[in-house]
């Protein structure tokens, strides 16, 4: 599970190698460190978690799992910040094609997450993955609080 966030990353930065984002493997201790035992992973990806083009030192990882998403970022001085998503918090998303780069903006009930400096031609493949994921999860939550 460990490595398969890591090949899943590895190979988005291949595909999509416009992407801003650094300092991955401390990143992805992060996630390693929250996932649950029996969460499976389905997709994940790098960006830099703000709406600004020249900041480049917000990248975070984000994760989708069968039970939520989780963004993670370590931070340059001590600690760390880890959201969780649960698909029962979203309300829609939107997808930004700027002319350098990509941006995702992720609406949900407490606070808009904007993931930015993506590579425009990642932007299909994410949205993709986005609505796949909540058109599949959002149900099974609505249906558990049932």
């Amino acid at each position: 599970m460990k490595d398969e966030v890591r090949e899943q990353i590895k190979t988005f930065l291949n595909k999509y190698p416009f992407t801003v984002a650094f300092r991955l493997s401390k990143h992805l201790k992060i996630i390693e460190k929250h996932l649950n035992p029996g969460e499976k992973v389905i997709y994940s990806f790098p960006a830099q978690k703000n709406t600004n083009p020249f900041d480049i030192f917000s990248t975070c990882i984000t994760v989708f799992t069968d039970k939520r998403i989780l963004i993670a970022q370590k931070r340059v001085l001590p600690g760390y910040r880890l959201n969780s998503i649960t698909p029962d918090m979203f309300n829609d998303f939107q997808v930004y094609k700027g002319l350098i780069f990509g941006r995702i903006d992720i609406d949900t009930i407490k606070e808009v997450v904007q993931f930015s400096n993506l590579d425009p031609k990642s932007l299909p493949e994410i949205e993709t993955s986005l609505s796949e994921y909540l058109s599949k999860e959002k149900p099974k939550f609505i249906k558990d609080k049932n």
